[in-house]
This record gives structure tokens, C-alpha cells and sequence, in this order.
């Protein structure tokens, strides 16, 4: 039998943010609240392992959250452990840099507004610019 395609791609969005919260732990000393995204998205992967719907919102805001402390450590860190971590924790935010538009539905879900197309657009597009925001934060 086997789970249905969505419960599947929902699995592996919950398991890559295990992973990425248990890979960006190590970045915590002297990062930009580092442990408290991480945490927030180990919380979250299991709430969505557990079925609920809303955590795949909380995921991807978690991850968007962690990419100013992880990129610059990919690209800019000397030391090559380090580096590898950083790279391993990118890794394992594409999912659910994928998933924003399943979060965005969610989270206009969990706002309780209306779910129109025209609300689903703007919340993609409130998701998208927190992506760019944390991208271009640590080059300010």
C-alpha cells in the first residue's frame, strides 16, 4: 500500500528538518539565534511528522530564519568542518525552500483569512521576501 505522494513529500520535508536543526546546532556559539530557530524547527518537524498541517508554515519560516547564520559559514568560513556542517545544513533547507508554496497555503490556514487565490499570492510573496531578507542580511 504505501503512503499517498503528499504524505511522502510531507515525510521528507519533517525528516530534512530534523536533520537541519540537528546540523545547525553546531553553528550556534556566536550566531544570529541559531538554537532558538533550530529548536523551533525540530518542534515543528515533529509536530508535522505527527500530521499536523500547519507545522509545514512553521518549517519553512524556521529554515528562512536559519539561512543568515548558515550561508555565510558555507561560503565564508575558514575552517573546512565547519564549512562542511554549513553546507550539509543548506542541504537539508531545500526542501523546504521548495515547500513554500504549500506553506504559504498553510499559513493563511493558520491565520484564519480568507482562502483565496489572491491571499495565497501575497503570502507567497510575504514568504519569498523573507527569503531575500535573510539572504541579503548577513551582507549588510
Amino acid at each position: 500500500m504505501g503512503w499517498p505522494c503528499e504524505h511522502r513529500r510531507e515525510g521528507w520535508l519533517a525528516l530534512s528538518g530534523l536533520a537541519g536543526a540537528g546540523l545547525a546546532l553546531p553553528l550556534a556559539p556566536g550566531a544570529w539565534h541559531a538554537p532558538e530557530f533550530a529548536a523551533i524547527l525540530a518542534v515543528s518537524a515533529i509536530a508535522l511528522l505527527a500530521g499536523q498541517r500547519w507545522a509545514i508554515a512553521a518549517i519553512v519560516i524556521a529554515e528562512l530564519c536559519l539561512l543568515p547564520t548558515v550561508w555565510p559559514r558555507a561560503v565564508l568560513e575558514p575552517g573546512w568542518i565547519s564549512r562542511l556542517i554549513s553546507l550539509a545544513t543548506l542541504t537539508a533547507i531545500v526542501p523546504g525552500v521548495l515547500a513554500m508554496p504549500r506553506a504559504a497555503v498553510a499559513l493563511v490556514g493558520v491565520t484564519g483569512r480568507g482562502g483565496t487565490e489572491r491571499t495565497y499570492h501575497r503570502m507567497r510573496l510575504g514568504l519569498i521576501g523573507l527569503a531575500v531578507v535573510a539572504v541579503l542580511l548577513p551582507l549588510l
